[in-house]
């Protein structure tokens, strides 16, 4: 059994995630086993394809780990991870005076608030960090409604900035999905086809080709950026057209009523020029 690993990156918060590095592990590894490596790599690679600017990890709590704070501070890249609930965390949450919180954006009144404080995590050697902590009250009616009155959602960084921009900005993360999902089940990461190690690995090499080729003709010659690969192919790979040849030159003609067409070869003006460029 062999499982993928990949670091993914949002274009501008927008949802078009690149994939800008992968790895394929064996056995059925848990998200954090190397990952300190993993992401070394990544930011040396992003260095060597011409980065300049600061760099920003922001990671679920599967990255929660002291070997990947010091990977970062190691490579001068800032990190915002969700940490994991444990008693040394619920002990610095409750000692957050009450008048510290402040009310966010939610769709329930007075339904969400958020707070810091200073955390030491991984051990009594590792350097502090702010704690953003948001509370949210269960959705009325729910079971968890039932047994408490705020449910806590912490994490850890060393940015600066203000609270309630970086809490916000580290819950855009989740964009992430939407490449997951893309890579799953648009260029078919959901299944590997052979028990051979070596085999799953060109798999995953050639689907995440197809997959970054797919968000740049969307958003380079669509100018869309939210159009998974699906959709791309049933719109404008999939068309039924016919080719005809005629004094030594093919001609493809496509439907005439074809709802995309216009976007169709816009794009197609678009890539043309960004290849004549290059």
């Amino acid at each position: 059994m062999s499982r993928a690993c990949g670091v993914i990156s949002a274009s501008d918060g927008d949802g078009a995630g690149d994939v800008i590095h992968h790895r394929l592990r064996g056995g059925n590894a848990h998200t954090g086993r190397g990952a300190a490596s993993f992401l070394a790599e990544t930011f040396n690679r992003v260095h060597a394809a011409g980065a300049t600017g600061p760099l920003t990890l922001r990671a679920d709590s599967g990255f929660y780990s002291g070997k990947v704070t010091a990977a970062c501070r190691k490579n001068q890249v800032r990190f915002s991870i969700t940490a994991k609930t444990n008693p040394a965390i619920r002990k610095a949450i409750d000692a957050i005076d009450e008048k510290a919180w402040e009310p966010i954006p939610y769709w329930l009144d007075n339904g969400a608030e958020v707070a810091e404080t200073t955390y030491r995590p991984f051990g009594e050697k590792a350097p502090l960090v702010r704690l953003i902590v948001a509370r949210v009250r269960p959705t009325p009616g729910s079971r968890l409604a039932l047994f408490t009155e705020w449910s806590y959602h912490a994490l850890i960084t060393d940015r600066e900035g203000d609270t309630i921009e970086l809490e916000a900005d580290h819950r855009r993360h989740a964009v992430v999905e939407d490449a997951i999902r893309d890579l799953k089940y648009g260029v078919g990461l959901n299944h590997f086809p052979s028990g051979k190690f070596g085999a799953n690995a060109a798999w995953l090499a050639v689907a995440v080709m197809a997959h970054n080729l797919a968000r740049w003709t969307s958003r380079i010659g669509l100018g869309e950026s939210l159009i998974d690969t699906p959709t791309l192919r049933r719109r404008y790979q999939r068309g039924p057209g016919r080719i005809t040849r005629s004094a030594r030159r093919r001609t493809l003609h496509l439907p005439a009523r074809w709802p995309w067409a216009e976007q169709f070869h816009t794009a197609l003006e678009r890539l043309r020029s960004v290849v004549l460029l290059t």
